[in-house]
């Protein structure tokens, strides 16, 4: 499918998820290498919209949650829809053969549904999230026209390896996650801090994971969670519209225990490039946050380690992330 279909599609769809509620909160994210000091290759760029919002009463993902073990009807305090794309590489993507050694170029299109329960404590909060996914991997995905297409538009370097890209598969992921936050106040800013843990099922990702972040600034009562990074989900981070500026600052550290990465061990089904995937992978992320109004902008540094034996090097990439009320 071409680069342009993906995003008329999406823009046909945007009118329904937004039907769903009067108000609601759009954000477009971008990951991408060039965002960071690090180079073009492995995850090298992500695009995602969604639209997250409050459901009215008798929305379907009211009498979803009330079917879901430790959820209710009255438990969801908010939805988000999400429509990406991504896309990963070998490092040297102007080799036309195959590079055994390093990742396999993969294509992802998803689209994707999220569940929020925040509960707020005297002095702390705990927040629930659960994400249901579903898309292709391989050709269908549009990621070779869409990096061709970009590459010959900035005049880069011209990516000659996408055939020998992931086959088609279709992919199904299940995940959840866990935040327990405190709250106090430190200098006369606002600090929250603490643990995450959680889980991915499906035949694009299997893990479990743990972290720790923090978020420092004024106005963190208009806000609440970290922008998240892939393989974790958006929406997870919100804040609500108002008059006059609040910022905050972030750090996070996560860990993950990887059982299935297809995008490394390649097709379920079929023969496919494949490297030796590495089970421990750890992430380091810093960032900002700049909210006004109805807007907030928010940028991340990613560090990640290594995610395959055959890696010579961490990965790093940066994320940017618009978001508005409308």
């Amino acid at each position: 499918m071409h680069s342009g279909r993906l995003w008329v599609l999406f823009l046909l769809l945007f009118p329904l998820a937004t039907s769903a509620s009067a108000d609601g909160l759009f954000s477009l994210k971008v990951e991408n290498d060039s965002l960071s000091a690090g180079g073009d290759g492995h995850y090298t760029n992500g695009i995602e919209g969604f639209w997250a919002f409050e459901p009215v009463d008798g929305h379907w993902t009211r009498r979803f949650a009330e079917a879901l073990p430790g959820w209710s009807v009255g438990s969801l305090d908010g939805v988000a829809y999400r429509f990406g794309q991504q896309m990963y590489t070998p490092n040297e993507i102007g080799a036309e053969k195959l590079i055994e050694d390093d990742r396999p170029y993969a294509g992802l299109l998803y689209g994707g549904v999220s569940l929020f329960d925040n509960e707020q404590h005297d002095g702390w909060r705990q927040a629930d999230s659960l994400h249901l996914d579903a898309g292709i991997v391989g050709p269908a995905s549009g990621a070779e026209e869409v990096q061709r297409n970009f590459h010959n538009l900035i005049a880069a370097e011209e990516p000659e390896g996408w055939d020998n890209q992931l086959d088609n598969e279709p992919v199904v992921n299940l995940a959840y996650e866990r935040a327990w936050v405190l709250q106090q106040r430190l200098a006369g800013l606002e600090v929250e801090y603490g643990p995450s843990a959680g889980f991915a099922l499906g035949n694009l990702y299997t893990f479990a994971s743990s972290g720790l972040g923090l978020r420092l600034g004024e106005g963190l009562d208009r806000s609440f969670g970290i922008p998240a990074v892939a393989p974790a989900h958006s929406g997870q981070s919100s804040f609500q519209p108002g008059h006059g500026f609040s910022w905050y600052v972030f750090a996070n550290l996560e860990g993950r225990y990887m059982a299935h990465n297809l995008l490394l061990d390649g097709n379920t089904f079929e023969d496919s490039h494949s490297v030796d995937r590495r089970e421990w992978v750890g992430d380091a992320q810093l960032g900002a946050a700049l909210t006004w109004d109805r807007w907030q902008v928010a940028y991340t540094y990613v560090w990640r380690s290594d995610e395959f034996e055959e890696q010579g090097d961490f990965d790093q990439f940066g994320s940017l992330t618009l978001s508005t009320w409308l």
